[in-house]
């Protein structure tokens, strides 16, 4: 295989054994038996275990190189993913999934290092694929999950058992990817761990992207309960909202790039923006769950291209350099997906989860109104740093 296909295996393999336990949140909800608040303290830790993995997980990847730290990723994420559903408490529910929030934003920030690499060393685009290849990942866990709970497989046995399928191949496909180049590994760890305060420009389309990733890492938690809760969806049929939802994901992001040449940015992103919003707004309306799965796939266009889009314009916003800037924006992205299951979670415990998800309406009505940042500009020169204090 060609560089350009391992590094697009890679974000497909890593995000399956996800997708597999994002069907399983509702039976092991029941299995712990947590409310929706409580559910949503314990889904923090996943928030928790990324956000505190970053500040030195750049510094790995400085160090020991991309290559590695996607190979020692993949072990302890493959580890991680099985605790969850071994869980007996929400505490334990908690520490488990910081674990997997610690492995898996490790494994993303070398897979992320590992494409933009090979985009230099290739001279191809492939960020925007590989991107697509993980919602194709996810999707296809989600699948899997959901097929795996319609068989009446314990989640405790079926995620440790594709985690343990899965293990030998992530490992082999890692050891088979190309050294990335010193300098992209030592610019990830320094724009990984120094801190600025960002350009104007930069911050509205760090917000902007905020609003896409929040309405991901909410359909991706809450899907598969507002199924059950609402529509008394099975099991097996409740993960199939959240595998059509990451379907349209893959499918806008390998669409995304020619969409971008023939519309623009600006007003791809606003016609998507428009389509996540309807989306949502079906979600409340919805008579049945058919009419709430296509809901979760108009949602899934409608957040598909919103991070792609975000990463080109950091990169040519005003700022140290494009580098620390997408660093941020990554931050900002990642913050919004782990931070939106936690607030839709406290809302659904108020009201319901019908309720709750309508949440996500100002935040992509916000994203909308702020997708004018996302205007082609030419790209800003690095500013030269400093090398004695790296």
């Amino acid at each position: 295989m060609s560089s350009h296909r391992l590094v697009m295996a890679a974000f497909f393999l890593q995000p399956i054994t996800m997708g597999a336990w994002l069907p399983r949140i509702p039976q092991v909800q029941e299995k712990l038996g947590l409310d929706h608040a409580t559910l949503a303290m314990a889904l923090i830790g996943l928030a928790v275990g990324t956000l505190s993995a970053l500040p030195f997980g750049g510094r790995l990847v400085n160090r020991f190189g991309a290559r590695k730290i996607i190979l020692w990723g993949y072990a302890a994420f493959l580890m991680a993913i099985c605790l969850p559903v071994w869980a007996w408490s929400a505490p334990s529910l908690f520490g488990a999934l910081m674990l997997v929030g610690m492995a898996m934003g490790i494994l993303e920030l070398g897979l992320n290092v590992e494409a933009d690499s090979v985009e230099k060393t290739g001279g191809r685009l492939i960020m925007s694929t590989a991107h697509g290849f993980w919602s194709l990942g996810i999707m296809t866990g989600s699948l899997i999950g959901a097929v795996q709970a319609g068989l009446a497989i314990p989640p405790h046995i079926a995620v440790p058992a594709l985690a343990a399928l899965l293990f030998i191949p992530s490992l082999v496909l890692a050891r088979a990817l190309p050294k990335p180049l010193p300098s992209a590994e030592a610019a990830a760890g320094e724009a990984d761990h120094r801190v600025t305060i960002p350009a104007p420009l930069l911050a509205g389309i760090c917000l902007c992207t905020f609003g896409i990733t929040a309405t991901e890492g909410a359909v991706a938690d809450w899907s598969a309960i507002y199924l059950r809760d609402i529509f008394a969806a099975s099991p097996g049929s409740a993960g199939i909202g959240y595998s059509v939802f990451a379907a349209m994901v893959a499918a806008g992001r390998f669409a995304g790039d020619g969409l971008r040449r023939k519309l623009g940015p600006v007003v791809l992103a606003r016609g998507c923006a428009a389509l996540a919003l309807f989306g949502t707004a079906l979600l409340f309306l919805a008579p049945n769950g058919t009419a709430a799965i296509v809901g979760f796939g108009f949602m899934g266009i409608g957040v598909s291209v919103g991070f792609p889009l975000g990463v080109t314009a950091a990169a040519n916003a005003p700022g140290r350099s494009a580098a620390s800037n997408v660093a941020l924006l990554s931050f900002t992205a990642l913050t919004g997906f782990l931070v939106g299951p936690p607030a839709i979670g406290f809302a659904a415990e108020a009201f319901d989860i019908r309720i709750a998800l309508m949440l996500l309406l100002p935040v992509l009505a916000l994203s909308m109104a702020l997708t004018g940042l996302l205007r082609p500009r030419p790209a800003p020169q690095a500013t030269p740093q400093p090398t004695a204090a790296q």
